[in-house]
Parts: C-alpha cells; structure tokens; sequence
C-alpha cells in the first residue's frame, strides 16, 4: 500500500485523495518546502560552522563523546558554531562542548524510527523529513567537516563529502578524521585496494587529514583557515 505522504494535522482532503492529484507531483513540493525552509534559517546564522560527524550510538563515558566535548568547546573558544545531525552520542557531546561554551550549535534533525532523539544542546534546531535535503544543508553552510567514529550513516556523510570535492562539485574545505585506531584500517584499505585497482587516484588520499585527538583536529583547522576560509559553494 502506497505511504500516505499528507497525513499531518494540516493535511486536507484533496490532498489525500490520489484521483484528483498525483502524489509524486505533490511530494516534490514538500521537497522543495524543506530546502526553502532550511535555507532561510541556515542563512541567519554565522559563516564560521564546522559540521561535526559521528556515531549516534557512543555513550557518554565512551572517550570518543568526552572528546567530541571537548571538540565543540575548542572550536567555540575559536570562533566557529558548531553542526551536527542534533541526536545522542558524538552529536549530543559536539553540541554540549558547544553549548556550554556559550556558541552557536546547529542541530540538523532527522525523523527516524530508532536512534534519533534531539539532544538538550542545540541554540538552533531543524527538522528534516529527507536525508538528501539534510546533508545539503550540511555542506552548504560548513566551513569544514570533522568526523568521529561511526556506523553507515557516518560512512555516508565521508563518502559523501569526499566524492564531491573530488570531483569539482564544490570548493575544498578540510576533512579531518579523528581516531586513528577507528579509521585506520578504512584508509588501509583505500590506498591498498582503492588506489591500487584505480578506482581512485594517489591525490585522493589527500582530500582528507588524520589526527587522534580534539586538540589535534582543532590545531589543524586553525592552520587550513590561517589565510581565511570559504564555505563549499562554488559561485
């Protein structure tokens, strides 16, 4: 049975009524009211965001969610607002560093059956119903990208943002990789199989930078944004 798309409390008849007006066509505007609405919030914010990456399911006496804490409160101590995808685990301890240093921090919300719950740390929260629209509103407004330990969702986020500064989509920004235990044995695979087989070039392996630690990643960020910094949108 085809999914009601306009089951809301505002949903009216017609709009349920799949004679009088074609569901797919409908669908594409509430797409397109999901970027417009975001864009319009995204846009007020500060320039200086860093979108943080990771695993919703990290407890918080796991070392990795004490040190995206710490992660959120260095980059807020230096100037940037903070993005996450809102929920618990590495997401939840981003936002609490950011929070309670006093910054900015953005969580953008996805409506899923398990796993997300919003966490208490966010000065700005939206709500997506897509994952594509999301993860636009992530690149769009990040002025780097920062990645913890994670399941497939984070896997998708990298794999994501790798392909589309590799192939010209939007500007270059820095990608940094925290954990080098976690993602050790990934970039093994990428420069023994990946750059081996030729599925991808020498120079890829340099879209991204590995450190092992919140100050690490900061420092490193510091560097790539001595001389200033741009967002992905290519004009």
């Amino acid at each position: 049975m085809m999914e009601n798309q306009f089951d809301g409390p505002n949903g009216g008849g017609s709009f349920n009524n799949h004679d009088f007006m074609p569901v797919d066509s409908w669908r594409i505007l509430r797409i397109m009211s999901e970027f417009v609405e975001s864009f319009e919030d995204m846009s007020q914010l500060p320039e200086r965001l860093v979108a943080v990456f990771g695993s919703a399911r990290t407890a918080e006496d796991n070392p990795d969610f004490k040190s995206a804490c710490a992660l959120g409160r260095l980059l807020v101590e230096n100037g940037y607002g903070v993005i996450t995808g809102g929920g618990p685990g590495i997401m939840g301890g981003a936002s609490k560093g950011a929070f309670e240093a006093g910054g900015k921090s953005v969580g953008l919300n996805i409506e899923l059956p398990m796993e997300q719950h919003p966490n208490h740390y966010q000065t700005n929260s939206l709500s997506f119903r897509y994952f594509f629209v999301r993860k636009v509103c992530f690149l769009k407004y990040s002025t780097a990208i920062i990645v913890y330990p994670g399941g497939f969702g984070t896997l998708d986020e990298l794999c994501e943002v790798l392909t589309m500064i590799q192939t010209g989509k939007i500007n270059r920004i820095p990608v940094i990789l925290v954990g080098k235990d976690f993602w050790s044995g990934l970039l093994h695979w990428f420069k023994n199989v990946l750059v081996k087989e030729k599925t991808i070039s020498p120079a890829d392996m340099e879209l991204f930078h590995l450190v092992d630690s919140a100050e690490e990643a900061v420092s490193y960020l510091l560097m790539c944004h001595r001389f200033g910094f741009r967002t992905t949108v290519r004009q």
